[in-house]
């Protein structure tokens, strides 16, 4: 069985994460450290820029480090903008995993964006694999990722523009949408990603 830490740093929709990972055949711990003896890291996250990246302290650099070592990483919203350089929301810096920077969606449609949005995977995108273009994620933010390296789009989603909202390079995966209130195709995503994670 494939052991996920989920990381707890006071920001994440930890419970929910938690049980969506388990109904997909996971074994589950929910911690304030990262565990090395786990087989997969999942970082959730709710709320602002700068709180997550304060947030993580050290263990920024842990999360870093696990990277570093090839090991199966999936982001959850602010777990995916924190891969990125910076943020327009804050002066805090991101883990600088991936180039690019985060940004606030355009004067026009209403901000946050919250609720279901179809997402469009890209071909060969490992969360998406067996889950149809056009599927619908639940989302909620104001600010999404601008890759500099347009090879680590997993995803696309429209709200007034269209925008990365998944994001995947080796063993490192992250979606701005919510697969743990995503019903079954939620579900379908964090199996592949549990499946890959226990390859």
């Amino acid at each position: 069985m494939t052991k996920v830490t989920v990381l707890d740093f006071e920001m994440g929709n930890l419970r929910s994460v938690a049980k969506a990972l388990e109904k997909v055949g996971a074994s589950v711990d929910v911690s304030a450290e990262v565990d090395r003896e786990a087989d997969a890291l999942v970082v959730p996250g709710q709320g602002a820029f700068g709180s997550c990246v304060l947030n993580l302290g050290p263990r920024m650099d842990d999360v870093r480090a696990w990277i570093a070592d090839g090991r199966p990483y999936l982001g959850i919203c602010l777990g995916l903008q924190v891969l990125f350089d910076s943020s327009e929301e804050s002066e805090e810096k991101g883990a600088a995993i991936f180039s690019g920077d985060v940004v606030r969606f355009p004067a026009g449609p209403k901000v946050p964006h919250i609720g279901w949005n179809e997402v469009s995977p890209r071909a060969g995108a490992r969360l998406f694999d067996g889950i149809a273009a056009g599927t619908r994620f639940y989302f909620v933010h104001s600010y999404y990722p601008v890759p500099a390296d347009a090879a680590v789009v997993a995803a696309t989603s429209d709200y007034a523009v269209e925008f990365c909202c998944a994001a995947e390079r080796e063993n490192v995966m992250a979606t701005q949408f919510h697969p743990e209130k995503s019903g079954d195709a939620g579900l379908a995503l964090l199996s592949n990603f549990v499946r890959a994670a226990g390859a």
